[in-house]
């Protein structure tokens, strides 16, 4: 029998490369965003010891201006009198045929009317110097403020205040001053030529701190009175005066070098150097909202301590960034470094084919987490600037380092060590430009995303995952 003719068996089908590699790009990717995210957590660890560090800091700081003196604010002078009113009330007397009964009745009591100067200047000179508290330090300042100016004669008519019920032997002239226990000798109220010595307590209304003087003359006051009181008192954090004049003008000068002008009213002339800075106001009484004379009387509330808190002005004596926001505000940088470097690695890897370990990955974005511990320990020694030269140099040095094992060394190694050294440059001078910090950065990403765009304008994604 002849043999039956034998076919050829079907070729087998061509084995297809397994999930892994034709997603290898997008799951390289994924792991990537992982390690960033993973990394997320020491980022917040460093920022809740930045968070008690500057909470240590801050009880430090008010520990020694506690015993120094804090914030001083500078209320007055006021000149009060006091007069005599009478009022109705209904009350229970005894009647006739000797029950009580309820009667309207006339009675006598005394409130203080209040006026304040037709013409107010302050001159204030403050000192500043730095205490020590471990390794924590606190700006304090001792002033020398002089309140002079002009009252003119009181108008009791504008008050409905007849003038026969006028008590000129209790008047007195009062100031409100934050805390007073700086002031190393008596105050004096230098009245018309007439020294007068301020007692303790203030008799502005709502305020309890200060000093009053009273002026236990019989006769009125009829002409305008020239008076003068200078101060001399401790404080920290800022100094801040009241325009209680109708015609206000101040001037203050220190040698803080780095001044926040705060407060209702900002100077009409300032001078800001090196050495310290001067600042003259000139203000209306147009600016706030309570009024030159009043009583104690109801309906009076005009003359509030929110009006007067209102209405301050005056300079602050910290720094606007202290090292410690310096590092808050590098930190938030963080995930940006951390994606501008695993961008590089990723970058290596799609264009040279160069293999890079996530461990790799990993330890990289540890030196870059580190680099801010590092930046807070140091800086609370020295200053912010050499703290963060010394900690950008020590990762630089570290990360170039061991990218050299891995990458090869030469030209890619290079480019990690220029690359960064080019970031923490670019960091340190956002942070310093404070207004353009956010311009800075969005600039800084689009043109980081444009390089990357034009490294990867040719890469045909899906054929390196299927060959």
């Amino acid at each position: 029998m002849p043999e039956a003719p034998t076919t050829a068996p079907p070729p087998l089908p061509k084995s297809q490369p397994s999930f892994g590699k034709r997603h290898s790009t997008i799951i390289k990717l994924l792991g990537v965003g992982a390690l960033v995210l993973i990394l997320l957590i020491p980022l917040l660890m460093i920022t809740g010891v930045l968070t008690d560090r500057l909470q240590r800091r801050n009880e430090a700081v008010a520990d020694i201006t506690s015993s120094w003196g804090k914030e001083q604010s500078v209320i007055g002078p006021v000149l009060g009198i006091p007069y005599q009113y009478k009022f109705k009330a209904v009350k229970e007397v005894p009647a006739p045929d000797g029950k009580m009964e309820r009667r309207e009745v006339e009675e006598t009591a005394i409130a203080n009317a209040y006026f304040l100067p037709e013409m107010l200047s302050v001159t204030g000179d403050a000192k500043t110097q730095t205490l020590h508290r471990g390794i924590y330090d606190a700006a304090v300042f001792r002033a020398q403020v002089k309140l002079s100016g002009r009252f003119a004669p009181p108008d009791f008519g504008a008050l409905k205040i007849d003038i026969k019920d006028v008590q000129w032997k209790d008047a007195f002239v009062t100031i409100a001053v934050n805390d007073l226990r700086g002031t190393r000798e008596g105050i004096v109220l230098d009245w018309g030529g007439t020294k007068r010595p301020l007692l303790p307590g203030s008799q502005v209304p709502g305020y309890t701190t200060g000093a009053t003087a009273p002026l236990t003359g019989d006769k009125p006051i009829g002409a305008p009175v020239e008076f003068l009181i200078p101060l001399d008192f401790n404080g920290s954090e800022g100094i801040y005066f009241a325009p209680f004049g109708v015609q206000n003008e101040a001037t203050l000068k220190s040698n803080w070098p780095d001044p926040a002008f705060r407060g209702a009213f900002l100077p009409a002339e300032r001078s800001v150097r090196a050495d310290g800075f001067e600042a003259k106001w000139k203000i209306s009484y147009y600016g706030r909202n309570y009024p030159q004379a009043w009583t104690s009387r109801n309906g009076n509330e005009r003359f509030t301590t929110n009006a007067v808190s209102e209405s301050l002005f005056g300079a602050q004596f910290l720094s606007i960034l202290d090292a410690y926001r310096y590092v808050e505000r590098s930190i938030k940088y963080g995930v940006l470094f951390l994606v501008l470097v695993f961008t590089t690695f990723f970058l290596f890897e799609v264009t040279a084919r160069q293999k890079i370990h996530p461990f790799q990955y990993l330890m990289v974005g540890a030196a870059l987490c580190l680099f801010y511990l590092l930046l807070l320990s140091i800086s609370e020694f020295i200053g912010f600037g050499y703290a963060y030269l010394i900690a950008a140099v020590a990762s630089t040095i570290l990360i170039t380092w061991y990218c050299r094992f891995f990458l090869g060394g030469g030209v890619r190694t290079l480019m990690i060590g220029a690359g960064l050294a080019g970031v923490y440059t670019f960091l340190y001078i956002t942070l310093r430009q404070q207004d353009y910090a956010l311009l800075m950065g969005a600039i800084a990403l689009f043109i980081v995303l444009a390089a990357v765009m034009y490294v990867t304008r040719k890469v045909d994604w899906y054929a390196r995952d299927s060959g």
